[in-house]
C-alpha cells in the first residue's frame, strides 16, 4: 500500500494551563484524507490536542503552547495568524449537536454568508452539496425553511456536520460526536465518516475502543499529556508494541 500523504505535522508540541503541563513534546504526522483517532483515558490531553488544530486553546486565559503544528507544510502557530482562515480550513464537529436557531438553509450557508458570498445559486448548490454529503439531503430536502432546533438529535448532528463541511475544508475535527447519540444514529455517523474522507481529513476523539477500531484508518494513542504509541489502527489494536497500549485497550484501566 501506498504510503499516504501528510495533512497536518506536530514538531514536538507543548501546552500549558498556568503551571500544568497538559501536552508534553508531541511529534506526530497526520495523514490525509484518512480518519485518525485519538484515544486514550479521560483527562490524557485528547480534546486537548484537538483543539490545538484550530487554536482554539488561544482563549483560553493562561494557555501557552510551544513547538509547532503544520497544515500541509505551513506552520499554523504564528502569532499574527488569521484565525478565522484557519477555522475555515480546520473546521470542527463537538459532543453534542449545536444548530443556529436558525432555518437549515441558513444553518448549511452560514459559513458562506460570513465570507460574503450572496450568489443564491451558489448557495442553493452548497446546501444540496453539503446535505447530500453529511446523508440528510433526503431527509430534509423539502424542509429547508424549517427551524433546524426540530431536528432530532441525529439529524442535528448531520447538519452540523453539513454546515462545517459546506466551506470545503481541508480538516474536520470531532470531539466525541456521537457520545450523546443512540447506537443506531451513532452507526449512521459512522457510515458518514467513512464517505467523508473520500473528501476531508477526519480526526476523531472518542471514549469507545470499539468505535475507533470500527471507523479509523490510524490510532493515536495517549497518556498523560504523551503519544504513546501510534500507527494503523489494525496493527495497533492487534500487535502493539507498548505495554501501555495493550494494557489500555484490553481494558486493563482506563
Amino acid at each position: 500500500m501506498n504510503e499516504p500523504d501528510i495533512a497536518l505535522t506536530l514538531d514536538n508540541l507543548s501546552l500549558w494551563y498556568g503551571d500544568k503541563q497538559a501536552l508534553s513534546a508531541i511529534s506526530l504526522q497526520i495523514p490525509k484524507n484518512r480518519i485518525t483517532a485519538l484515544i486514550g483515558p479521560s483527562g490524557c490531553g485528547k480534546s486537548t490536542l484537538l483543539r490545538c488544530f484550530n487554536r482554539m486553546n488561544d482563549a483560553i486565559v493562561d494557555c501557552r503552547v510551544e513547538g509547532d503544528i503544520l497544515l500541509e507544510q505551513q506552520s499554523i502557530m504564528a502569532n499574527n495568524l488569521d484565525l478565522p482562515a484557519l477555522r475555515r480550513r480546520i473546521g470542527m464537529v463537538f459532543q453534542r449537536p449545536n444548530p443556529f436557531p436558525k432555518t437549515i438553509y441558513e444553518n448549511v450557508v452560514y459559513g458562506l454568508r460570513l465570507q460574503g458570498v450572496r450568489d443564491r445559486r451558489v448557495l442553493d448548490e452548497t446546501v444540496e452539496r453539503a446535505l447530500r454529503a453529511a446523508a440528510l439531503w433526503p431527509e430534509v430536502k423539502d424542509k429547508l425553511w424549517q427551524n433546524a432546533m426540530t431536528l432530532s438529535a441525529g439529524q442535528q448532528q448531520r447538519l452540523v456536520i453539513a454546515r462545517a463541511i459546506a466551506i470545503a475544508p481541508a480538516v474536520l475535527l470531532l470531539d466525541e460526536p456521537t457520545s450523546a447519540l443512540d447506537p443506531i444514529t451513532t452507526l449512521v455517523i459512522e457510515e458518514l465518516m467513512q464517505t467523508l474522507k473520500e473528501q476531508f481529513t477526519l480526526i476523531l476523539v472518542t471514549h469507545n475502543m470499539q468505535q475507533a477500531a470500527r471507523v479509523s484508518d490510524y490510532t493515536v494513542f495517549m497518556h498523560q499529556g504523551s503519544v504513546v504509541e501510534a500507527g494503523e489502527t489494525d496493527v495497533l489494536f492487534t500487535a502493539p508494541r507498548q505495554r501501555r497500549t495493550e494494557d489500555y485497550i484490553s481494558g486493563r484501566y482506563g
